[in-house]
């Protein structure tokens, strides 16, 4: 979440009109995250967060994201709903955006997780995948491979500039990304971005999930090392194999691994270092000056890759067989 286009109080009164919420009592710009314009919006029917899709995001996915959040809602996921207008529509336009207005959720995400937060969310990503299968609609990952190497194409001369040697490291990470990454593993929609700052706890558990504007199809596994990136590494960068354990523990609670998803698990979590290292790379160079935003340091998943690229299996992420 992030604020890029500000917008004016009269067309923010005149398009919450359209909803039926009431009368706006506040707005407030809500800095984390790096993609889309966010606001706490209060009014007089409640709290609510108001999104508005800025020019990086495809508006014919939004659609996917906007009916996920529906499909899981009605199947027991605590998760945002979006509000529909007058015209029963979820989506609408504000400041020359696409924008969507979806229900606040009471929580607050941890700063130290510890292992009782990973096992917890392991559950909830576990529960996700159970309850997204019959969604209808479809949306590839656009930021798996092949999208990587797009991004490295867009960072590459400029890479050293932010770390001395990037460039070759990602080069050479790349490749044998691509030489080895698994084609038939077990898949369906994942969340692809479950990290701290969207999940949120209330009295010690598990509250709700947030921001599922990077939802895709994709190997359920490599939304499982996505979270052993996000959530089980310390401050020092080394890897937390009881938060791991957890992590694993709660996930298998609902949803059993399979041995080939277990065989590959060092090469998913590769992938996943890999790709937030890519994103954060283009975040860091690309931010313009002034947005209302908090970049965050791509050095953090270098550390990340270099501990995945020396891991012999899934035992040294706490997976016990």
């Amino acid at each position: 979440m992030a604020v890029y286009t500000e917008v004016p109080d009269d067309d923010l009164a005149a398009f919450l009109a359209e909803y039926g919420v009431g009368a706006l009592l506040s707005c407030k710009g809500i800095a984390e995250g790096v993609q889309n314009s966010n606001f706490l919006i209060h009014a007089d029917a409640g709290f609510y967060i108001l999104t508005l899709y800025e020019k990086g995001t495809v508006e014919s996915g939004l659609p996917f994201f906007l009916g996920l959040m529906e499909h899981l809602s009605a199947r027991g996921v605590t998760c945002p709903l979006p509000v529909r207008n007058r015209e029963g529509q979820s989506l609408g336009r504000l400041a020359g955006r696409p924008a969507a207005l979806v229900t606040f959720l009471d929580g607050m995400s941890v700063k130290r997780p510890d292992a009782k937060h990973c096992a917890a969310v392991g559950e909830a990503l576990a529960t996700l995948h159970r309850a997204s299968e019959g969604f209808g609609l479809r949306q590839e990952n656009a930021l798996s491979v092949a999208g990587w190497s797009r991004l490295f194409q867009d960072t590459q001369a400029r890479a050293d500039g932010v770390l001395p040697g990037l460039a070759l490291t990602l080069a050479s990470e790349l490749a044998h990304v691509q030489q080895h990454w698994p084609h038939d593993l077990p898949r369906g929609i994942i969340h692809a971005d479950l990290f701290p700052d969207n999940v949120f706890f209330l009295s010690g558990k598990l509250s709700g999930l947030i921001d599922f504007y990077f939802a895709c199809e994709d190997f359920y596994a490599y939304d499982l090392a996505i979270c052993l990136n996000a959530w089980c590494f310390e401050a020092d960068s080394s890897f937390n194999i009881t938060k791991g354990m957890a992590l694993i523990g709660g996930y298998q609670r609902v949803r059993a691994l399979e041995a080939a998803e277990i065989e590959c698990l060092p090469l998913l979590a590769r992938g996943a270092a890999l790709r937030f290292l890519l994103t954060r790379l283009i975040d860091w160079l690309d931010t313009p000056e002034g947005a209302f935003v908090k970049k965050k340091d791509p050095g953090e998943y270098l550390k990340k890759l270099r501990f995945h690229q020396q891991a012999g299996g899934a035992s040294d992420y706490g997976l016990m067989t």
